[in-house]
């Protein structure tokens, strides 16, 4: 009895531990990847490279009405990758960047894998910069792809520039050796930096199917070498950019939405003097309430702000004063308030609520929605006629250090 007792122990433990067997059947060497770090998007131009018959036969294939686009993408060349300080002869580049044309995303992607031996593996990809061109076309032609595809990370990071694309994705920036790690640290630093609010692809997409709210994604220019400005953002109606801002709207549009951490400053005039100070937001708090007002939707937004004067540009301006630091106060309430009516305006002239007002309605006065807005589309036409009370309170704490 004791001796079958063990011999169906072990027969139960072997059926147990046999799924633990098959753990590595269907893994694959790195070295058998083509592991993409990087995708560029531009239209296609003169100098792009000729389309081949890949994916489909000349005249047997309904050409997209969309214009054809260029990909370019940086692949990762395996042992080439530092894993850590620059060693001596390091100077090989550590990825390669390939050229391709397509009708679509999925066509330029089954054309750039004839030109390579090995898979493309797009798991690692960490930025896919899309040109200013593109972006205003529209992103949907991309994003049924993206989305389908298991590899893609929903983290990835989403930008416009004003260059084309390929650019980016041929630069050798200083500081790193990997032009896409560069690109998307770049876009993750700023965010704890204070310069940007969270921005990735996932999110990206999750605004864009919201029904009270329009996305925006960093905007980046080339400078002098191979520096990078985030030269403001890009806002978007729908799938499809409208307009960019300036590097300083930034700030402004992050007070609306009510990010906490600041990290802009901007110069102040000193009332009844001719001498500025340069103000700088270290924290924000912003209140949103939403109501009918004559029969309309109606905003009123309060910010909060915690400051700090950064620097003074005249010797006899002393800032011990109660009365001064209380009218520089004052004076940045102002500006900061007019700068918010006026970054609304711009916006509402496109139709495009990227702060989200449509959504604060949808939760806070449901019936008002359901009965009045409903869709997309009519919030399109309310958001271009809204109105909105703008109240701004400064407070500064910290006007310097002074030696004695």
């Amino acid at each position: 009895m004791f001796h079958n007792n063990c011999k169906l122990q072990l027969i139960i433990l072997f059926f147990l531990l046999f799924p633990l067997l098959s753990g590595c059947w269907d893994s694959q060497e790195i070295e058998q990847r083509a592991t993409v770090l990087a995708i560029g998007i531009d239209v296609v131009d003169s100098k792009a490279p000729k389309e081949d018959e890949i994916s489909h036969l000349k005249n047997q294939f309904p050409i997209p009405s969309e214009q054809m686009i260029k990909l370019t993408a940086q692949i990762a060349i395996p042992g080439r990758i530092p894993l850590g300080p620059v060693q001596t002869g390091g100077a090989e580049k550590p990825v390669l960047v390939m050229e391709v044309v397509g009708h679509t995303l999925d066509d330029a992607i089954l054309n750039l894998q004839q030109d390579l031996a090995d898979k493309l593996f797009l798991g690692h990809l960490r930025i896919i910069v899309l040109n200013e061109k593109v972006a205003k076309r529209g992103t949907q032609r991309f994003n049924d792809f993206l989305k389908r595809n298991p590899e893609i990370r929903r983290t990835a990071s989403l930008v416009v520039s004003k260059e084309p694309a390929a650019k980016y994705m041929k630069l050798s920036p200083e500081l790193e050796r990997v032009p896409s790690l560069y690109l998307a640290d770049m876009v993750d630093n700023l965010t704890a930096l204070g310069k940007f609010p969270p921005s990735f692809i996932g999110l990206f997409w999750a605004i864009l199917s919201s029904k009270g709210q329009d996305p925006i994604l960093p905007y980046l220019a080339l400078k002098k070498g191979s520096n990078i400005q985030l030269n403001g953002f890009a806002y978007f109606h729908g799938d499809r950019m409208v307009g960019k801002t300036s590097p300083s709207e930034i700030g402004v549009y992050m007070s609306i939405i009510g990010i906490k951490k600041g990290g802009y400053g901007a110069f102040t005039k000193i009332p009844g003097k001719e001498e500025m100070v340069l103000v700088r937001a270290v924290s924000r708090n912003t209140k949103i309430k939403v109501r009918i007002k004559d029969g309309n939707p109606h905003v009123d937004i309060k910010v909060r702000y915690e400051s700090e004067i950064d620097e003074k540009y005249s010797p006899t301006i002393s800032l011990l004063k109660s009365k001064m630091i209380r009218d520089i106060d004052k004076q940045a309430s102002k500006d900061t308030a007019k700068s918010i009516r006026d970054l609304i305006k711009k916006t509402q002239k496109t139709k495009s609520d990227i702060f989200g007002f449509g959504e604060h309605f949808r939760a806070k006065l449901p019936s008002y929605w359901n009965r009045k807005i409903k869709t997309k589309e009519n919030w399109d036409r309310f958001y271009k006629d809204l109105t909105f009370d703008v109240h701004v309170e400064t407070n500064i704490h910290r006007v310097g250090m002074k030696a004695k």
